[in-house]
């Protein structure tokens, strides 16, 4: 397999200011991730799906094992080169236009004005932002600023889309859009990595998952092997180890 992430053997633990431990996010995950695959991290809150993507992007060093992409450690300039990142919020300044947005991304990959230009306008057109893309982004709705941070995520062209929760907080049409993208892009070749908490997106875009809970692998597989234990595993989960007493509540 022509792997595009790999991880050994990996752990994560977050310290207090006296360096005592105080969560191990991720505990002991082995992972791989073949060239064109759409791979989901499944899993509650605080499952380690977060942790695991900022281990994969350089942004935290693990404690224990290794971490790997296209061969390289995370933190070179090489490996950074290609993957592009889409995070949980879209963190964009509110008084750029779109067209302003997508350029000064792409002056970060070092495109050329020429090529950062006819870039722009190919993104804007794919994410059906055309129309608008005069417009600051601090007027646009949450699923158009979605989009707006996905396109700047594949500015650069990436080989490997990180996206974590990519249709969280969106509407039912902006999420069809975003999964609609998921499948262009995979079809054109190129691997993605999602994380989501949500059933419905992994088994509509993933060809693979890997569920995690508490740090740990708790399955991994192609969604029609293990899709009658993903919801299993989630619906366990629905008050797990609680009693909230409703009824006591409601006297």
């Amino acid at each position: 397999m022509d792997c595009v992430i790999e991880l050994k053997g990996v752990s994560k633990t977050f310290r207090d200011f006296w360096l005592r431990p105080t969560v191990k996010a991720v505990d002991g995950l082995d992972l791989a991730v073949a060239r064109g695959e759409v791979f989901g991290l499944l899993g509650p809150n605080g499952s380690g799906k977060s942790t695991t993507i900022k281990m994969i992007l350089g942004l935290i060093a693990p404690n224990a094992g290794t971490v790997r992409i296209f061969g390289l450690e995370p933190r070179t300039v090489a490996a950074r080169a290609k993957i592009g990142y889409l995070p949980e919020l879209s963190y964009l300044h509110p008084f750029l236009t779109a067209t302003e947005t997508l350029a000064y991304y792409a002056g970060l990959c070092g495109l050329d004005r020429a090529t950062a230009k006819e870039r722009t306008r190919q993104l804007l057109d794919m994410v059906g932002l055309a129309g608008v893309a005069g417009r600051a982004v601090g007027s646009f709705s949450k699923g158009m600023a979605r989009r707006v941070a996905l396109a700047s995520a594949l500015v650069g062209r990436p080989e490997l889309l990180v996206m974590d929760e990519p249709t969280s907080g969106l509407d039912p049409v902006s999420t069809n859009e975003v999964k609609t993208l998921i499948h262009t892009l995979s079809r054109a070749g190129m691997t993605i990595l999602m994380t989501s908490h949500l059933l419905a997106d992994a088994e509509d875009v993933c060809s693979r998952v890997c569920i995690l809970d508490g740090g740990r692998k708790a399955a991994e597989g192609k969604i029609g092997e293990i899709g009658g234990s993903l919801e299993q595993f989630f619906l366990s989960k629905v008050g797990e180890g609680r009693d909230f007493k409703v009824a006591e509540f409601l006297k």
